[in-house]
């Protein structure tokens, strides 16, 4: 079992993960802010280049930290590709709601949504995680009674802690 320094050091690292994954979401809306603000214009070669690069520019930063994470050894492979896998889908689903909402309600309405749900994922997610290690401590408990109660122990020892003694003026000793 892990102690609480490590689950709280894998918790920052989750944060950090997760601030790297907003900024390069905002960064995907740069092209529009660059139109809007007269930067760029909405149509010719460099605006098709630039809306390419940012709508890509998530996946592939995403892709390059967990695949660092795999190489540096500071995570196993399976692990990387399941928690890169889930960083993706949430990023997507995230520009989609966003550029949903960039669509119907501008700019300014999109980085907000977006940011609302990559943290309704990471929510669902934990609540899901947490569900699972209450039910897992359930079983070992279960496990541990079910082997105390099993085990033949002998008559001086079938008490596991020995009774208080009670004096008669109520004071446990």
């Amino acid at each position: 079992m892990k102690s609480y320094q490590e689950m709280l050091q894998e918790y920052r690292k989750r944060r950090h993960d997760s601030v790297v994954d907003v900024l390069a979401t905002g960064l995907t809306y740069t092209d529009e802010l660059a139109v809007e603000m007269g930067v760029l214009e909405e149509s010719g070669i460099l605006a098709e280049l630039t809306d390419t690069v940012t709508g890509a520019l998530p996946f592939v930063l995403i892709a390059v930290t967990e695949g660092s994470k795999v190489i540096l050894g500071r995570k196993p492979m399976k692990t990387g590709a399941a928690d890169g896998a889930y960083r993706m889908l949430k990023t997507g689903a995230a520009l989609g709601v966003g550029g949903a909402v960039l669509s119907a309600a501008g700019l300014w309405a999109a980085l907000p949504a977006s940011m609302g749900v990559r943290a309704l994922f990471d929510r669902y997610k934990s609540r899901a995680l947490t569900g699972l290690r209450v039910q897992s401590r359930i079983d070992r408990l279960h496990e541990l009674n079910a082997h105390i109660r099993s085990a033949d122990l002998p008559e001086d020892e079938g008490e596991l802690l020995p009774a208080p003694s009670v004096p008669a003026d109520g004071a446990v000793v």
